[in-house]
């Protein structure tokens, strides 16, 4: 007998969502089953489970974190899909150890597992090559962006503190809504060194793949949300809740970093920040077409973020990021989860960070 996907205390904690946001959960709970039960005639592996968990966390992470659902997720550092203690003497037995610490931020409705993709992890091909130790954040990504910085802001302190080897680089690898939180904990972190936070000003590299910086065109029908959903393990469903946007996708939406949440704001609403000063800052945005100047290479991006918002690129000089030429790519026919597994992107990673 095919066991469900969501347990029993999943779908308890489902109930307790508010009223507007469990409009269709039901249908869409029942689809994902349905799903399952067609294609699977074991139980899935919890790598399934924890990228729908994710996913939903995503579309409703905010309600289920007000209404202390347990479906919500906690903000934790993980490694191989285990949490991460955050003591000296328990990461020096438990964690391989260098003295380059690369810190890995997942996407909207993605979790740590997901930087795996096509048989490719980028983090772990970096260990091999340079000799660095990934360590994977993974959260909520229904909260706000700003919500998720603040937290971040304190874990990284933790994790800085508890690292049981002077750390000589620390590096920052973001995968689109993960670029605005890693942005948003830097800059949250530096208005908090007065409480002594160190790890702020000793982010040497900041590596955004496909950030929406200028924010992305999401709407409530689901626009581009969809394809992200659609290629999720039985997530797809999910889309039928697009009236429902959390305040992360909103926010991703705004290419919002650190302004407070507000359902009628627009872009020009949202305080600006800038890259961080002391850090090494690149950008990489992904284009669905070829490379050239026929029709197809013209598309407007990855299929979720625009070219030119990956890239920071803004018509008012005042809102632009200023990533150094040398520091940005494009590449092409390649859509957003691509960029976890193309070959050219790792060879930029590569690159930037031997």
């Amino acid at each position: 007998m095919t066991q469900p996907l969501l347990q029993a205390a999943d779908l308890r904690g489902a109930a307790r969502l508010s009223t507007q946001a469990v409009a269709g959960l039901a249908s869409v709970v029942e689809a994902m089953q349905a799903g399952i039960d067609a294609s699977d005639a074991h139980l899935p592996p919890p790598p399934e489970r924890e990228a729908l968990v994710a996913a939903l966390n995503g579309v409703l992470g905010d309600y289920l974190a007000a209404s202390d659902d347990p479906l919500a997720i906690t903000m934790a550092f993980r490694q191989s899909g285990r949490p991460l203690p955050l003591d000296r003497f328990a990461l020096r037995s438990r964690a391989f150890v260098t003295p380059r610490l690369l810190v890995m931020l997942h996407g909207l409705c993605m979790n740590d597992l997901q930087w795996q993709r096509a048989g490719h992890d980028h983090g772990q091909a970096l260990a091999r090559d340079l000799g660095c130790t990934p360590v994977h954040l993974v959260y909520n990504s229904g909260l706000s962006v700003s919500t998720n910085g603040r937290i971040l802001a304190q874990l990284m302190e933790r994790l800085y503190d508890a690292w049981p080897v002077p750390i000589e680089r620390l590096s920052v690898l973001a995968h689109g809504m993960g670029g605005l939180v890693a942005r948003s904990a830097i800059h949250h972190g530096a208005l908090l060194q007065r409480n002594a936070l160190r790890w702020p000003t000793r982010v040497d590299d900041l590596i955004c793949l496909g950030a929406p910086h200028q924010g992305a065109p999401l709407e409530r029908a689901g626009h581009g949300i969809d394809r992200l959903l659609g290629a999720i393990p039985h997530a797809a469903p999910l889309a039928r809740l697009g009236k429902v946007r959390s305040a992360g996708i909103d926010d991703m939406r705004l290419g919002n970093v650190v302004s407070a949440p507000s359902p009628d704001r627009g872009p020009h609403d949202c305080e600006h920040v800038s890259l961080p000063e002391q850090t090494r800052c690149f950008a990489i945005a992904a284009n669905l077409g070829p490379a050239g100047d026929g029709p197809k290479s013209r598309l407007p991006g990855d299929g979720l973020v625009p070219v030119a918002s990956a890239l920071g690129l803004h018509p008012s000089p005042g809102r632009r990021l200023d990533f150094a030429p040398d520091r940005r790519a494009v590449v092409f026919e390649t859509g957003h989860l691509d960029l976890l597994s193309s070959p050219e992107v790792y060879g930029l990673l590569r690159g930037w960070l031997g």
